[in-house]
């Protein structure tokens, strides 16, 4: 059986996020904390032998407080991110073990997942060796200008909204990192892509939205009760409410 590490980066600023003034991982989502949700699925997983989650290092000690009866049950590291994301990942790539065969990158801000969902992605890449989740673009685009007026439409012709969790051999993604030269990616892939390395996108899901806006958790909260009841499974019994 292949193995695969997670690696959740949760090192943001937030800077779009208004709930509370808090980060959006860190805000509570029907009664579990987004990173929470985002990390379940995968802690229950036979073939997940090594979960990191990225925190910035002003956040670490509040992290280990606020979150301290669920870390007791959750074998989790916690790494300190970057100034960007990709170093934040980086960080924590670095500490993957060795015997590890993939690694899986996802964000913790992206809380609305389904076993299955995570099945299709896994199995891909073990067929290809780097696989994403993707959907298909298909409202009409517009490039506007800085003067907010539109310069032309785009063609949405083989367009796809990257997701997460991607995942890809351990090795390949180490070979990417340390090709990465100026680049500041946006995801993974992009820096696998450098490498001329191919990927395989499967068919994502639109509920595996990012929560990014105060409108996006408005949004998780209804979407979060039409997701297979599996999903809900609680980390341990004395902290978090079904919806």
């Amino acid at each position: 059986m292949a193995t695969f590490a997670v690696i959740l980066p949760a090192a943001g600023q937030s800077t779009r996020f208004g709930a509370n003034k808090r980060k959006k991982p860190f805000v509570e989502l029907k009664g579990r904390a987004v990173w929470l949700r985002a990390a379940e699925l995968f802690l229950n997983r036979t073939d997940v032998v090594q979960m990191l989650i990225v925190i910035a290092p002003e956040d670490v000690e509040w992290f280990k407080d606020r979150f301290r009866p669920n870390l007791a049950f959750m074998d989790i590291e916690i790494v300190k991110g970057g100034a960007q994301r990709a170093d934040s990942v980086f960080n924590a790539l670095t500490n993957v073990r060795d015997e590890v065969d993939f690694v899986a990158v996802h964000d913790a801000a992206r809380p609305l997942l389904a076993s299955e969902w995570i099945d299709t992605v896994f199995d891909a890449a073990q067929q290809s060796g780097a696989a994403i989740p993707a959907v298909r673009v298909d409202g009409t685009l517009k490039k506007v200008d800085l003067q907010d007026e539109i310069v032309e439409t785009v063609s949405r012709e083989g367009l796809w909204a990257a997701q997460t969790p991607q995942v890809f051999r351990r090795q390949l993604l180490l070979d990417a990192y340390a090709q990465r030269d100026e680049l500041n990616p946006t995801d993974e892939a992009q820096l696998v892509e450098q490498l001329g390395s191919k990927i395989t996108v499967v068919e994502g899901w639109p509920m595996n939205f990012k929560i990014t806006t105060d409108e996006d958790f408005s949004m998780a909260k209804v979407v979060l009760a039409a997701l297979p009841k599996k999903t809900l499974k609680s980390l341990h019994p004395f902290t978090d409410e079904e919806p």
